[in-house]
């Protein structure tokens, strides 16, 4: 029975019967991350186990079937299929998001996504690097939109567009939306930067993703020439932040369940090779006998820990608006920013001290840690993830500080 079976049986997955079925995904997923590497997208194997598992849907709204999951969700499960591979499990938990993105859209633009397939996938890009004019009933845009993630696999896609200067009068109809703070109409006012749903058919993809970290994630280039985005299809982007206050803050935290599993994953395998691997040029036959080398992974695995505990304290923020209605304040919105930028940090830094424990063999080409190394620290440069600009954010939060140096809190 699939996910969508036994939504309409009634019989609905729990959160904890997602995360378990990630985990049970890991073999799978990490026999096919060295060709998703190589090919610069997930395998086919992979897309389909995922699917298959219902691990697309937890974005969805559960109208259409999805789980409507919350942020605590999103991040066990993110981090789950990042133990067995970081850009799977970075394609996965941004297209989740951007699915919950869709759902904030009017209810005629959801019906368009996931009425007609309820397994739609959506990626998205939402730096305004297009231009859009107004024309009758939406908008002519044209642009080109880079590092959009999971591409390759996106049915639609989100795309950020100017709407300076424009005559933006909605047709909007209802929401609907799913983020449980109240939804956020059509583009109904003037100026900004506003999110427009583009299916898969209106643009076309670029080949632009040649980072060392990250390949599978076919973070490529969106091109889009003289399209047309009926009015229902945009929401202003200052106007959802306002309106549902964990926009931002869940936007940002997704970006740290890639960084908690793969830090689960170099702790396990530093550890588990430590028995059978000496400790060149000393005494020591096994690391596992070694002072320094228990120095080196205890710190590493509290700097995990660290991660994770940021993580869930920002989780728990989300999830307690989502659950009540209650906006969360921009204080603790600010924190969230912080904690995500803690815990990508700590996990890098752990990575780091988790390859010069385990020795030069961590750089063999065929070494799972060399490719968890790259991997962490290119997902650590998200703009929305980069620790200092996240602690400033939150430290002239504390300060009242006024203007903040971005409008995503």
């Amino acid at each position: 029975m699939t996910t969508l079976d036994r939504a309409a049986a009634g019989t609905a997955d729990t959160d904890t019967d997602l995360v378990a079925r990630a985990h049970a995904l890991r073999p799978l997923l990490a026999a096919q991350a060295a060709q998703g590497e190589r090919d610069g997208r997930l395998t086919e194997p992979a897309l389909r186990a995922l699917t298959e598992a219902g691990l697309f849907l937890l974005g969805t709204p559960a109208r259409y079937g999805g789980h409507q999951s919350g942020a605590r969700t999103l991040l066990d499960v993110g981090a789950a299929v990042s133990e067995a591979d970081g850009s799977t499990g970075w394609v996965l938990t941004l297209g989740n998001a951007c699915a919950w993105v869709a759902g904030l859209f009017p209810e005629r633009a959801q019906d368009e996504v996931f009425g007609t397939d309820p397994l739609a996938r959506v990626s998205g890009a939402l730096a305004p690097t297009a231009r859009a004019e107004r024309a009758g009933g939406g908008y002519r845009v044209s642009g080109r939109w880079a590092y959009n993630s999971g591409l390759w696999h996106a049915d639609w896609t989100l795309l950020g567009i100017p709407l300076d200067g424009v005559d933006s009068a909605a047709d909007a109809g209802g929401t609907g939306g799913t983020g449980g703070t109240g939804g956020t109409g059509g583009t109904g006012g003037t100026g900004g930067t506003g999110m427009a749903l583009v299916p898969a058919a209106d643009y076309r993809v670029e080949q632009t993703w040649t980072h060392v970290g990250m390949r599978a994630t076919g973070s490529n280039s969106v091109v889009a020439e003289d399209i047309f985005v009926p009015d229902h299809r945009v929401v202003p982007l200052a106007a959802t932040i306002d309106g549902v206050s964990v926009f931002a803050p869940l936007l940002t935290l997704i970006l740290a369940a890639p960084q908690l599993g793969m830090g689960r994953a170099a702790v396990r395998l530093v550890r588990e090779a430590a028995a059978g691997k000496p400790v060149t040029g000393t005494g020591y036959q096994r690391q596992a006998d070694s002072v320094a080398f228990q120095l080196q992974l205890a710190e590493a695995a509290l700097k995990v820990d660290t991660a994770e505990l940021h993580s869930h304290r920002a989780a728990a923020d989300i999830d307690s608006a989502l659950a009540t209605g209650r906006p969360l304040d921009r204080l603790r919105r600010a924190r969230v920013r912080a904690d995500t930028g803690l815990a990508v940090q700590s996990v890098v830094d752990a990575i780091g001290l988790l390859l010069s424990a385990h020795g030069a063999a961590s750089f063999a080409s065929d070494h799972p840690l060399q490719r968890i190394w790259r991997d962490a620290n290119v997902a650590m440069r998200h703009a929305m993830a980069l620790p200092a600009v996240n602690y400033e954010i939150y430290g002239k939060a504390l300060l009242g500080v006024e203007p903040n140096i971005s409008p995503m809190i």
